[in-house]
């Protein structure tokens, strides 16, 4: 019975999900008021696939844990879907339901990985939401943030200098602590939370005027945290964080000569790291011939290869394939473990979803009057798509591996935390821009809204 449920279900996930990527898209195009049946109709998919997965978990293993498991995970992500819109009524409803998606298809892939581990996961997504419903309404009580420039660069130099002080290597890297609670030890990674406090600083610092000086006291701030993650041995964070400096000056002074700089030093930045550490050297050889070294540095690329043909266009089906014999399959090849059991085509799509987030992140950003936001916006936007190219990249073997999560998907409490901060700071200046605009227009919605709705 459950060969025939597995079977039909691929290809029925591969509609569903191709149908509301489709429908992500027509969002963009979309006023406000005309997106709500879009968004009802993505609500729709989100439930659907998540019914299709547990289905499939359930019938296969015959475990009843994944049912109860289904049932909690579908009560966090309704209080997402829904809650969130009846808490903020003009919240962004194209945020919102990426992020459903996105969370949904994450619990689900870990919770067929390891299920202890997607318990644990779906505590800190419900710590992650607590925090961020709050972050909406301190955007409309606080009115300082822009003031605070020097102090976001402070106490993220200072959590990053902690790890680097404090820590034990992991991997050969610095990057976590691991602090002992009631409730058992408790893993997180600075870096992560660094991350906004990096945007609203470089924000902070650019936003009146993008002068020569004022990009030369920024890039030696920027400089001071990049260097740090580099003696971290934290390079994929490292390339975030230079990344993400680079185009946001570019972004703030609209001078192509920085993009150019940026290039040209982050290449002489990249060779000087292939000559200093040997980690890296074995990453770029098992990037440019893994073949040759299958049974070392090149396995966990192959395996991420032979998982992505393996599950072909609609996949092998749920706890059909074999994800668990790629190394760190959960923080560095989740995505390939989807495209093994869910098909290359459910891949394709989510990799899709995670564009029209960036768009509609973008979207938001130019209709910012207020250039702090503006820049903020634009500074999470860029971090959240390039971290995206950095883990799906090195799973397709596109470029290196970096080490880096797949954002809401991956496991890691830390990674999914900042993503939901980062996610709903965003929310919380689009509903501070749509207050603004609907007071201007009298609380009317003006015809010209872009969507975004």
């Amino acid at each position: 019975m459950h060969q025939y449920i597995t079977e039909l279900s691929k290809y029925a996930l591969t509609g569903c999900m191709a149908i509301y990527t489709l429908l992500g898209f027509l969002g963009l195009s979309r006023r406000r008021e005309d997106s709500r049946g879009l968004y009802a109709g993505q609500c729709a998919c989100i439930f659907l696939i998540q019914f299709l997965c547990y289905l499939n978990l359930t019938v296969v293993s015959g475990k009843m844990e994944y049912v109860y498991f289904y049932a909690f995970a579908q009560i966090f992500l309704l209080a997402v879907a829904v809650m969130v819109p009846l808490i903020y009524e003009t919240a962004n409803r194209q945020l919102l339901s990426g992020s459903c998606m996105l969370m949904g298809i994450g619990l689900c892939m870990i919770a067929r990985l390891s299920f202890g581990r997607a318990v644990r996961q779906y505590i800190i997504l419900l710590l992650s939401l607590m925090i961020g419903l709050l972050i909406p309404y301190l955007f409309s009580r606080i009115r300082f943030f822009k003031k605070l420039t020097w102090a976001y660069a402070g106490v993220g130099i200072a959590m990053l200098l902690g790890v680097l002080i404090l820590s034990q290597v992991t991997y050969g890297a610095k990057i976590t602590f691991t602090i002992a609670t009631a409730i058992g030890q408790v893993t997180f990674q600075p870096s992560e939370f660094v991350k906004p406090l990096f945007v609203f600083f470089l924000a902070g610092a650019l936003w009146e005027k993008a002068s020569l000086g004022r990009v030369a006291v920024t890039a030696a701030l920027a400089g001071v945290h990049v260097i740090i993650l580099v003696l971290s041995r934290d390079l994929g964070s490292a390339v975030i964080f230079f990344v993400g400096y680079v185009f946001m000056v570019f972004l703030a002074s609209g001078n192509y000569l920085y993009l150019l700089l940026g290039l040209a030093g982050g290449s002489g930045a990249a060779c000087v790291a292939y000559r200093l550490f040997a980690h890296v050297r074995s990453r770029v050889l098992a990037w440019r011939d893994p073949w040759g070294y299958l049974d070392n540095l090149g396995y966990s690329v192959t395996q991420s290869l032979f998982a992505i043909g393996t599950g072909s266009w609609f996949g092998m089906g749920l706890l059909q394939g074999s994800p668990d014999d790629i190394p760190n399959v959960m923080e560095d090849f989740v995505f390939s473990s989807v495209c093994e059991e869910l098909g290359a085509l459910f891949g394709i799509c989510i990799l899709l979803l995670e564009v029209n987030l960036f768009l509609t992140m973008l979207g938001i950003a130019a209709r910012i009057k207020d250039r702090f936001y503006q820049l903020v916006v634009y500074g999470i936007g860029i971090l959240y798509i390039f971290q995206v190219f950095l883990t799906i990249g090195g799973g397709i073997k596109f470029i290196p591996l970096t080490g880096v999560t797949l954002p809401f998907i991956s496991y890691g409490g830390s990674s999914v935390m900042t993503t939901m901060i980062m996610f709903f700071i965003i929310q919380g200046i689009y509903i501070r821009l749509r207050q603004q605009e609907g007071g201007k227009s009298g609380g009317r919605e003006k015809k010209e809204d872009a969507p975004q709705g």
